[in-house]
Parts: structure tokens; C-alpha cells; sequence
């Protein structure tokens, strides 16, 4: 009798490269084909694009440069910049010469500058003038004659108490004092050992806007005195 060509139950099924289940199919070299059903290898991994960076807590590289230097007073080194954010310096110093490029196609009236090797915001030079003009007549109020002649007797004869004031100038000078000091040209200098009396000197502050080092680059004020300034005060 002719064999059968149906294969039994125990026949080998290793001619058509196969063996096992179709859940686990392996080739003839005994390894792995694939672990599906279907026997198809599996696809290869897809490479995944690199993340964007993360924002600076909550904001962007550009609004978190802007927000630092609108503060500074004076230039900031890119790699400070770069230390605070914790961003490498090369991609803040082009975040840095983005913005610059940005304001001035736009034409803003403020500028992002590189210099004395640090950025800092500056008003464009197109609207210098309108600034000064602003700064000059809208925003300082000028001073009163009194105040000047009371910051004038403070500034030469400081540290000086208010009686001492009123005897230079023939007047009380209680309210312009107040003034002098509330507009910060004018502080407390401790009391007279003598009277009590509250002392007064002039501010950092009057140099800065008197344009002083110091106040021995004031100008020389004797020939200008009354000469009776000494007795006025004696009576005080």
C-alpha cells in the first residue's frame, strides 16, 4: 500500500521551514522570525525628533531676557544671562541678537545693545530729544526760590539746623525743608549736641543731579554772603 500524502498527526513539518505554533514561529536556522500570528518580522523603531527646549519657568527665552534687562541698570554679560537661565550662552546670545533685530525692524523708540560687554535696553537715538524734553519739563518740577536758598544754606553750612537756616535767610524755612527733603536733596544729620535741635545735610542724591563728586567741587560762596551772617546766627 502507497503511503498517504496527508501528514499525520506525528509528521514533521520542518520541509516548509516551519515548526512550532503560529504564536511562536521560528526558521530554519532556529531563530526568531517574529512574535505575531502572522508571522511578518516586526517594523523597524521610528527615530523620534528631538523635544523642543523647554520654556524658561513658564516663559519663553525672549520674554524671559526681556523681563531681566528692563530691571538692570547697567550691561549684562551674556553668560550671566546664560547662568541664571540655565541656557547654554551661544543660544542666548542669539536670542539676544534676534530681539535687537527685531526692535529695530520694528521701529521701536528702545534699542537692545551690546556694549562694555553686556546688553542692556537703551532709548533709540531717534527720540533722545523727546525723552530729555520729557525728563526736563514733565516730570521735575522746578524748584522755588525759597528752596533754592534753603538748599543753597544747607548744601554750604551742612550739617545745620533749621533756626540756623531761618537766620541766613531772614525767614522761616520750616515748610521748604520739608519740601527739600521729601524731594530727597535734603536728609536728617542727627541733633545738636547743644540745642537738640535736628541737623540737615544734602543727598547723594543733590551731587548726582548737581553733577558733584563730592562737595568740595562746590563754588567757592564768601564773596556772596551777607556780613552779617555770623551775628544773624549768634542771635540765633
Amino acid at each position: 500500500m502507497e503511503a498517504s500524502d496527508t501528514p499525520g498527526s506525528g509528521d514533521d513539518l520542518s520541509r516548509d521551514g516551519l515548526s512550532g505554533s503560529a504564536g511562536d514561529v521560528t526558521g530554519r536556522d532556529g531563530g526568531a522570525v517574529a512574535s505575531s500570528g502572522l508571522g511578518s518580522p516586526d517594523p523597524a523603531p521610528v527615530a523620534r525628533e528631538p523635544e523642543a527646549e523647554p520654556p524658561v519657568e513658564g516663559a519663553t527665552l525672549a520674554a524671559a531676557l526681556e523681563a531681566i534687562l528692563m530691571v538692570v541698570d547697567e550691561p549684562v554679560a551674556e553668560v550671566t544671562l546664560a547662568q541664571v537661565l540655565e541656557r547654554p550662552t551661544a543660544e542666548v546670545a542669539a536670542a539676544l541678537r534676534a530681539l535687537s533685530e527685531e526692535y529695530t525692524a520694528a521701529g521701536r523708540g528702545f534699542d537692545l545693545r551690546e556694549v562694555a560687554g553686556g546688553w542692556r535696553f537703551y532709548t533709540r537715538a531717534e527720540c533722545a530729544a523727546l525723552v530729555e524734553r520729557f525728563v526736563r519739563d514733565g516730570q521735575q518740577a522746578r524748584l522755588t526760590q525759597a528752596a533754592l536758598e534753603t538748599l543753597a544754606v544747607v548744601a554750604y553750612r551742612q550739617p545745620v539746623s533749621r533756626a540756623r537756616v531761618a537766620a541766613v535767610r531772614g525767614v522761616s524755612s520750616d515748610g521748604v525743608m520739608r519740601t527739600l527733603v521729601a524731594r530727597g536733596l535734603v536728609e536728617e544729620a542727627g541733633t545738636d549736641p547743644e540745642s537738640q535741635a535736628v541737623l540737615y545735610r544734602t543727598t547723594s542724591y543733590f551731587l548726582e543731579r548737581l553733577g558733584l563728586r563730592s562737595l568740595d567741587e562746590l563754588p567757592e560762596l564768601a564773596p556772596f554772603l551777607p556780613d552779617d551772617v555770623e551775628i544773624l546766627e549768634e542771635q540765633k
